[in-house]
């Protein structure tokens, strides 16, 4: 995807952080977007002064409105690229096991894009065109300090994304996965550490814009922060965890 050009786009998740910079990349690069999310934030302000902008709410969790906002995208056209940017963050570790934020944790993450394929594939199929595109994070790839909630629930997006990559491949449909690493985002603003390779969301959308021009699978970035966590993950565990801990001190 290079020329976005009347391209038709929905971008769940767009309220704030990556999911709304990209949004106004790819309407800058010439694209029809419709944004959606939960609150409006940052994006209802933006969207309503300029006409190839589209505000749409909509919680993700809630079934019976992902589908209904689907038929409203879908009455204007078929999608070019549907990206689920829905996201939901809090540090936890298993000292101090909370089962309702594990539950919220995988009912935005994981379920909604659950919701939204079931929403929009069948259409996607029935034409052979269009490219799903998952944001997941590089907190997916391997157990960390802090990610007892988020991080089992960004390795299920991966894996999903996997497996719809290897069931859609001939079927006209695209598909990507994105691994962020830290974006200054209001998620990442919870972290009472020092994030190394920190990125704006403008940057990560670039990134994202780039990836999918060329057209790649798996979209990771900052590289200089990503290759060396993909390359941490295919140490033995009995290294793996020492080194965790070393890094991290937790």
């Amino acid at each position: 995807m290079v020329d976005w050009t009347g391209r038709r786009v929905w971008l769940i998740g767009a309220s704030s952080g990556i999911g709304l910079a990209c949004a106004q990349a790819l309407r800058a690069a010439g694209a029809q977007v419709t944004v959606s999310a939960r609150h409006p934030q940052q994006v209802q302000a933006w969207a309503t002064q300029d006409a190839g902008v589209r505000w749409l709410p909509l919680d993700v969790t809630r079934v019976v409105d992902v589908q209904a906002a689907a038929r409203e995208v879908l009455a204007s056209g078929p999608l070019d690229l549907v990206v689920y940017c829905a996201g939901y963050y809090k540090a936890q570790r298993a000292t101090a096991f909370d089962l309702n934020q594990m539950l919220q944790h995988n009912e935005v993450n994981y379920q909604g894009a659950l919701h939204v394929l079931d929403a929009v594939l069948p259409g996607m199929l029935a034409q052979q065109q269009g490219h799903i595109s998952l944001i997941s994070s590089v907190a997916g790839w391997a157990g960390l300090p802090n990610g007892l909630a988020y991080g089992p629930t960004k390795a299920a997006m991966t894996n999903l994304a996997e497996t719809l990559y290897v069931d859609l491949q001939d079927q006209g449909i695209g598909v990507s996965v994105v691994h962020p690493g830290f974006v200054a985002t209001p998620l990442t603003a919870q972290n009472e550490f020092e994030m190394p390779a920190l990125i704006t969301p403008a940057k990560a959308a670039n990134e994202m814009l780039r990836g999918w021009a060329r057209g790649q699978f798996d979209i990771h970035f900052p590289r200089r922060f990503t290759l060396w966590l993909k390359l941490l993950k295919l140490l033995p565990y009995r290294l793996y965890f020492p080194l965790v801990r070393r890094f991290t001190g937790l």
